[in-house]
Order: structure tokens, then C-alpha cells, then sequence
């Protein structure tokens, strides 16, 4: 947890961008996983609720009453029979104290909350909700179905929301340092065990280990495959053959709940063959040249959209496209290669504040997302502004079922080598990616030492 004036200045300042009515943000409750006292899942706070009210605990809601500036926290005590089994906790007021917030009060105030403001005709602000529980608790205090409640979400809320959190302080940057200083162990130790003969799972295993022994837990489900075509391949009992490349995208939360995403691919045996260099050297330009076009002022779509040219020049001079290069990527035809955005900004949530709605957190009346295949899949296209924190992640799949769909129906012949392409349908995917903070007057890699990308110090490292 921050000092207790972090969050105090963060509840002002959403005051101000609020203006008036009372906001409500639900902390999470326990996920239990097949009978109410098995809590598999890891608790894991809301991310918004952690932002202004810092606290961990579960079953918890903070209120901002903005037109009579108070603000509450409530939830219920810890009882003796709980106390038991996990121990003893903070009280609620205790909780309230450390983060700098005057009231407290049991979680049967929040209907008289509620209903208090229903009466005097006051707006309720809340975020869009994603949890089925809060769900049924928002219907229960303001009467609104959860079919309705995306709808009635306050935008004026998501918005406030949005411009403070998307910025990042230099409290926040050390942070997800730190979080990618696990991340490179994360990554390391995968390249480290890959070897023949073992099973993804087995390294998928060992890498989530890491991020649960040096921090909070993963990010998000550890991506390990060797068949890296497949945007989210999760870890399967495949045994690792030779000669194929395994492909690791994976990312640690700290001790704050502060998220890093990084994406390796190498070689199972340790060694690249000329036909995977040829492939991984136009990925691994394609990322390098990210830090030379990303700064305060331009469009990530505009960036997204270089990378795809130089993608569309470099596999044209393998022979896998052809013809113009502004008609191909204009058309969509590097969307068989690069089938997603790409990058994604990234905070306490890995896509950061997505659950607010990708068309306000990633877009705005300037620009709005594309329709089209493959750039539709761009979470972020809006300008840039120093202290947000990018993904770059630029790929190249070899996919054989949208190789046979677009062949079928004779699409963007005129710039796709479909022979040529037809010898790569047992080649998977490569993806590079790294977290980036976009600074006053470019852009910068995030974390003190770098995992191991160029071939060489790959191969190098593997080797060891």
C-alpha cells in the first residue's frame, strides 16, 4: 500500500473530475471454486477500488459523497468464527484510518445509502461491473437489471476514471518495474528448462511458480505453446520436439497489484534454423522500430500502422506478399500475418482498465476502432501521452485455418504468395513484446534487465 496521502489526493482529485452526486466503487468478494470454502481462485481487489481505496480485504465498498465531501468505507467485521480459521484482521474503521478516509460503517448502511439518494433524485455513479455477485448487489440497492447495468454505468465516472489512471506517476512506474523484474525471472526460467522431452505444462508450471513466489501472482494465464499460431495457447501435456519453436507469453503482478506483459519465442532445442531467423528478424525489427516511432502527440494507430508496413516490405522480400504496400495494408491482407493490435496499455490490470470499455479507454471522438479484420483487434488507438505504459507486441502467425478460409474465397490475392504460403502451415508463430513507458520526448523499455530477444543472445543464453 501507498501512504495514505496518495490515496487522499486521488479520491480529491476524482471529487473534481466527478463534480457532484455520490459514487460507488464495489471492492471484490471472494471466488470460491467448487464449494464455497474452497477459494481456489486468488483473491485479487478491483482494480479501480485498490486505486482510491488501497485496501486488499474482501466484501468491502467505498462511497464519495461529493456534494457533502464525505467519504466511507463499508463492509462488515471480520466475526470470531472467521477469525479462527484465518486470523485476525484490521476492523473496518481501522481500514478506513490507513488510507485516510473518516467514516466507516457495515455493509447494511450502503442500502440507506442508496436509497436515501433514490429519494432525493441524486445521481449514483458506479463503474460497469464484471463480477456475476456484484452484479446482483447492484440490482439489489438500485433496482437495475444486470442486463441494464453496462448501460447505466456512469460515463462521467468511466471517463474521470480513465484520465487519472491512464497517466502513470513515478510511484506507479516503480512498481511495474517491479513487477517486470519478475517478469524476467518468469521469462528466463522458462528459456532456461526448455528442452526436449519435458511437457509445456511442465514449464507453463514452473513459470506461474515464480510469479507466485516473487509477487502477488501472474498477470493472466501464462501462455506457453509450441504451437504459437494460437494467440492464447495455454500449456497442454504436448510433449517439446526439436526443432520446433515455444513460444511464452507471460506477465507477474508485484505486491501492489501492479502488472508486466512480456512475450518470448525461441527455440526448443536451442538453436534457430535459417527459416525461423528469416521470420523472427522481421518480428524483431518490427518491435526495435516501436521505440523509434512511439512519443507524446502521435496516434498508437498510427504506430500500430508502421509496423504494419514494414511487416508488409519485409515479407515481401521473402516472396509470402506482394504488390503495393499501401494497398495491402490498406486492404487488410497483413492481417493474415499480424491478426491482432499491437499493443495494449497496461497498469493494475494487464489491459489496463478494459473492463471500463475499450472505445473509451483505448479510443476517443478523434479516433474509433476499425472494423476490419485483424485491425479490430487493436485495444488502444488514441495519442499518446508521456507516462503511459505501452505493450509493444508485434507477431507473425502462420494459422492453417485461416490460410485455407482466405484461400477459399480467392482473398487478397493480388498481395498474399498463397504457394509459398501453403510450405509454412507447420511453422507456428513468433511474437516479441515488451513494456514500454512513453516519456516527455519518446519512449523507454521498462525493467532494469532486459530477457534475452536478439537470436544470438538467445541461442547464448540457452546454451548456458
Amino acid at each position: 500500500m501507498f501512504n495514505k496521502d496518495v490515496y487522499v489526493e486521488r479520491r480529491a482529485q476524482l471529487k473534481k473530475l466527478v463534480n457532484s452526486g455520490i459514487i460507488i466503487l464495489f471492492g471484490n468478494n471472494e471466488s470460491p471454486n467448487n464449494y464455497p470454502s474452497n477459494s481456489y481462485y486468488p483473491f485479487r481487489q478491483d482494480s479501480s477500488f485498490l486505486y482510491y481505496f488501497g485496501q486488499r480485504r474482501d466484501g468491502l465498498v467505498g462511497v464519495i459523497d461529493i456534494d457533502n465531501d464525505k467519504e466511507t468505507l463499508i463492509g462488515d467485521d471480520i466475526d470470531i468464527e472467521d477469525i479462527v480459521w484465518y486470523g485476525s484482521v484490521d476492523s473496518v474503521a481501522d481500514l478506513a484510518a490507513q488510507v485516510g478516509v473518516a467514516n466507516s460503517a457495515p455493509m447494511a448502511y450502503l442500502r440507506s445509502v442508496c436509497s436515501d439518494a433514490i429519494a432525493a433524485k441524486r445521481t449514483i455513479h458506479f463503474l460497469p461491473p464484471y463480477r456475476h455477485d456484484t452484479k446482483i448487489q447492484i440490482m439489489n440497492l438500485l433496482g437495475i437489471h444486470p442486463s441494464k447495468q453496462k448501460e447505466a454505468a456512469s460515463v462521467e465516472l468511466i471517463m474521470a476514471v480513465i484520465k487519472m489512471r491512464q497517466v502513470k506517476t513515478d510511484l506507479e512506474i516503480k512498481e511495474i518495474e517491479k513487477a517486470c523484474a519478475i517478469g524476467y525471472e518468469m521469462h528466463t526460467t522458462a528459456m532456461r528448462l526448455t528442452r526436449p522431452g519435458l511437457t509445456e505444462k511442465y514449464i507453463g508450471g514452473q513459470v506461474d511458480g515464480v510469479a507466485h513466489s516473487l509477487g502477488e501472482q501472474v498477470s493472466f494465464a501464462t501462455i506457453f505453446t509450441q504451437h504459437g499460431e494460437i494467440m492464447h495457447g495455454t500449456p497442454s501435456y504436448n510433449v517439446l520436439e526439436s526443432g520446433r519453436l515455444a513460444l511464452c507469453d507471460a506477465g507477474a503482478e508485484n505486491a501492489e497489484n501492479y502488472c508486466s506483459d512480456n512475450t518470448r519465442t525461441f527455440p526448443v532445442n536451442g538453436k534457430f534454423t535459417q527459416r525461423q531467423l528469416e521470420i523472427y528478424s522481421i518480428v524483431e525489427a518490427c518491435h526495435d522500430y516501436v521505440l523509434d516511432v512511439a512519443k507524446p502527440g502521435v496516434l498508437w494507430y498510427d504506430v500500430h500502422m508502421e509496423v504494419c508496413r514494414m511487416m508488409t516490405n519485409r515479407l515481401k522480400e521473402i516472396g509470402l506478399m506482394k504488390g503495393d504496400t499501401e494497398e495491402a495494408v490498406r486492404a487488410g491482407a497483413h492481417a493474415m500475418f499480424l491478426p491482432h493490435g499491437l499493443g495494449h496499455m497496461m497498469g493494475m490490470d494487464v489491459h489496463d482498465m478494459e473492463g471500463l470499455g475499450q472505445n473509451y479507454v483505448g479510443f476517443d471522438d478523434e479516433i474509433q476502432p476499425s472494423t476490419q479484420f485483424g485491425t479490430n483487434a487493436l485495444r488502444c488507438g488514441k495519442r499518446l501521452q508521456e507516462g503511459f505504459v505501452m505493450t509493444d507486441e508485434p507477431g507473425i502467425y502462420f494459422i492453417p485455418a485461416l490460410i485455407d478460409n482466405w484461400r477459399a474465397q480467392d482473398l487478397h490475392r493480388d498481395f498474399i504468395n498463397y504457394d509459398l504460403l501453403e510450405t509454412y502451415k507447420d511453422f507456428g508463430g513468433i511474437r516479441i513484446e515488451d513494456d514500454i513507458l512513453i516519456t516527455a520526448d519518446g519512449c523507454r523499455f521498462l525493467g532494469k534487465d532486459r530477457i534475452p530477444y536478439h537470436p544470438e543472445d538467445i541461442e547464448d543464453f540457452m546454451a548456458q
